[in-house]
């Protein structure tokens, strides 16, 4: 292939700009992974708990070690082997210089894939990092991405403020109406970018339906599952091309790390992959580490997330000082797909609105003696934040209530403590305002 036909092929051609061509001429065969013989592989029928504990460990030949080793260097030895792999372009599959991979970073990756029924994943510095690469990877300059208005604040002000710099456009829309996003799709779009859960109204996508209008547009659908985690939905088991995590929430759940994952199909992900080596976003040696640990006890901790969220959820639904609360367990859920593909509940965050506005959820939190003050999620502390100070205070009172967000409104990551503890606690704390 020469030079022009190669360009237009990857996308990087301005000609290249309707929907997402270049994903089709990516022939080049490849395997899963990267993954070395030591990576222990599981089959996916096994439980998730299971493939949370064991899925991806590396296995050390000369030790027998039962935990991944931290292989905390910059660099390796090169070899034959080593040269071989340039020649032949398989350079993302052997250890040469941690940015491009390192085996603890595999080991981890390996887990979060098997975890997603994904052939590859990429670990990143945070989630945005994750996101940001992404977004740029699998678009090119001329083209457009489709969006929602509540995404992550740090999403929003991306795509707001920045991505129009790097020659791509975006349209926001509600990622819930299948009709809206069908309408905005226009003959450069590439992406359709959205939260599976939304942050922080927890609207839930129609994942199916969105899937199939990608495929029949041929675009690419990428999603955000962080509010969920593989435990409770595996995006790409329903038609999903990438699925990406903060991987500081749920996927680690222990409030003391920052970073990122991308899974998916090997071409997609080593086009990311390829992107990630030029920003410069990978994940060091030892945050993979922690982040391995942390995986191990997902399955369990989402079970106490999941069934903490939805007591509480019930128990607020029916105090008087509360207004309104979001949370799918709930009979005046209005997105009931989501029983469709969530079959192991619905992750452990609960919104509501207390009477009294802003001022009145103010003077809850500081009433309040076991959820902590604090922006993020998923830790297995329970943590309790106001949108309209924190992750939406960038927009106007009157466009948070165009999206949804009220005066008064309460996002809470429940965390696994005991459940009667958190119930009396907000009972008390609710009756103080």
């Amino acid at each position: 292939m020469n030079k022009d036909k190669l360009s237009k092929a990857i996308g990087n051609s301005p000609e290249a700009n309707s929907s997402v061509t270049w994903s089709n001429n990516l022939k080049r065969g490849r395997v899963p992974g990267p993954r070395m013989k030591e990576n222990k592989m599981l089959p996916d029928t096994l439980g998730g708990s299971t493939i949370a504990v064991h899925g991806g460990t590396y296995e050390d030949p000369i030790t027998g070690a039962v935990g991944t080793p931290i292989f905390q260097s910059s660099t390796f030895n090169f070899s034959k082997h080593t040269y071989d792999s340039f020649a032949q372009g398989l350079i993302r599959d052997i250890p040469t210089y941690t940015r491009y991979g390192n085996p603890t970073v595999w080991s981890t990756q390996e887990k979060i894939s098997q975890l997603e029924n994904a052939e590859s994943t990429i670990l990143f510095s945070s989630g945005m990092s994750a996101i940001t690469t992404t977004l740029v990877g699998l678009t090119n300059r001329g083209g457009h991405i489709i969006s929602s208005f509540d995404v992550y604040g740090g999403t929003y002000n991306f795509l707001r403020e920045d991505i129009h710099q790097l020659g791509r456009e975006t349209t926001l829309v509600d990622g819930t109406d299948l009709a809206a996003v069908d309408a905005a799709i226009k003959p450069n779009t590439q992406v359709l970018f959205f939260e599976t859960l939304s942050n922080p109204l927890l609207k839930a996508l129609p994942l199916r339906g969105l899937a199939s209008l990608a495929k029949a547009r041929n675009l690419l659908l990428v999603v955000d599952n962080t509010f969920l985690s593989p435990i409770c939905l595996r995006p790409l088991d329903e038609g999903v091309d990438i699925v990406l995590h903060s991987c500081s929430k749920y996927m680690n759940g222990h409030s003391d790390l920052i970073a990122g994952s991308v899974s998916g199909s090997r071409k997609y992900v080593d086009r990311i992959w390829s992107q990630m080596l030029k920003f410069g976003g990978n994940v060091n040696p030892l945050s993979a580490f922690l982040l391995e640990r942390g995986l191990k006890t997902l399955a369990l901790r989402m079970q106490a997330h999941v069934s903490n969220s939805k007591q509480l959820a019930a128990f607020l639904a029916n105090h008087p000082k509360v207004t309104r609360v979001h949370h799918p367990s709930l009979p005046n859920y209005e997105y009931p797909w989501i029983q469709e593909y969530c079959r192991n509940g619905y992750g452990g965050m609960v919104s509501f609105e207390v009477k009294g506005g802003n001022e009145a959820a103010l003077a809850l939190l500081t009433h309040l003696k076991i959820p902590l003050v604090a922006t993020s999620l998923g830790g297995v502390e329970s943590l309790i934040s106001l949108p309209f100070n924190t992750s939406h205070s960038f927009l106007t009172e009157k466009q948070r209530q165009q999206i949804g967000i009220m005066p008064g409104l309460i996002r809470l990551s429940v965390g696994v403590e005991n459940i009667q503890d958190l119930t009396a606690d907000f009972d008390t704390a609710l009756g103080q305002i």
